[in-house]
This record gives structure tokens, C-alpha cells and sequence, in this order.
């Protein structure tokens, strides 16, 4: 026969259980989004995944304190190295995303080949010339 205290004792485990859900649903939003910022700016993922940093009060961009999932994660540009960023959620909702200050790959860029200078009055009676 179920007690009052057994029937609370299931409320909150269920209610526990239902917690754990939510989150790892928000988490799999963050790791999306993530993913999504990554390919934009031309980084790799690495690990493929985020962790909570935190659950606490964070400021909003109305300088409003809201309750906030912070997550880490970690990238890398070169391959070489790692570098570590966050990302802030309120509820379902993205934030911010921030990233370590890290290098940019050098690119050569091709030498072109160097233009002479062309007086516009000279141009003018060339051009005039042509048309005539």
C-alpha cells in the first residue's frame, strides 16, 4: 500500500528525472549551436561535446540578472594546440559565445603584379582619341 511518504518519495525522483531530461536537452541545443559557430568561423570542434561549468545568476544584455547554463568547451585552429570557450544559455536560448583569444592561420597572399600610373589628362586624350 503507498504512504503519503512514498508517494512523495516518487514525486521526487520523477521530478529528478524529468530535471536530468530537460538538461540534456539544453545541453544538445548548446552543442549545437556551437557546432554551427565553429563552422562559421572556420574552427574545429574538438571532443565534439560541451560540459556544464555552471549553473548560477549571469547578467543578460539588459544588464538584468537571469539564471544561466554555463557550458565549456574546447576548439582548436591549427590542430596543434586546444583553446577553451563558453557558452552562456538562458532557458533554450543562446546568449553569448566566447572563445580564447587564439592564431589566426597566415595565408600568403599572391603578389600582383604592380600597376603604372596613369595621369587622368593623359588618359582623357588617349581615350578622346580612341573614340574619334
Amino acid at each position: 500500500m503507498l504512504t503519503l511518504g512514498n508517494i512523495f518519495v516518487l514525486m521526487l525522483l520523477a521530478t529528478g528525472a524529468a530535471w536530468l531530461w530537460h538538461n540534456h536537452g539544453l545541453r544538445e541545443r548548446a552543442l549545437e549551436r556551437v557546432k554551427r559557430h565553429c563552422a562559421k568561423l572556420d574552427i574545429e570542434l574538438l571532443d565534439g561535446n560541451v560540459a556544464l561549468k555552471k549553473i548560477g545568476f549571469v547578467k543578460d544584455a539588459n544588464g538584468r540578472r537571469r539564471l544561466a547554463r554555463v557550458y565549456n568547451f574546447e576548439f582548436t585552429v591549427t590542430g596543434e594546440t586546444r583553446h577553451t570557450g563558453t557558452i552562456t544559455q538562458f532557458g533554450a536560448h543562446s546568449a553569448q559565445i566566447e572563445l580564447a583569444p587564439y592564431p589566426f592561420p597566415f595565408e600568403e597572399k599572391p603578389v600582383l603584379p604592380s600597376a603604372e600610373v596613369i595621369e587622368l589628362s593623359q588618359w582623357r586624350q588617349d581615350h578622346n582619341k580612341s573614340r574619334n
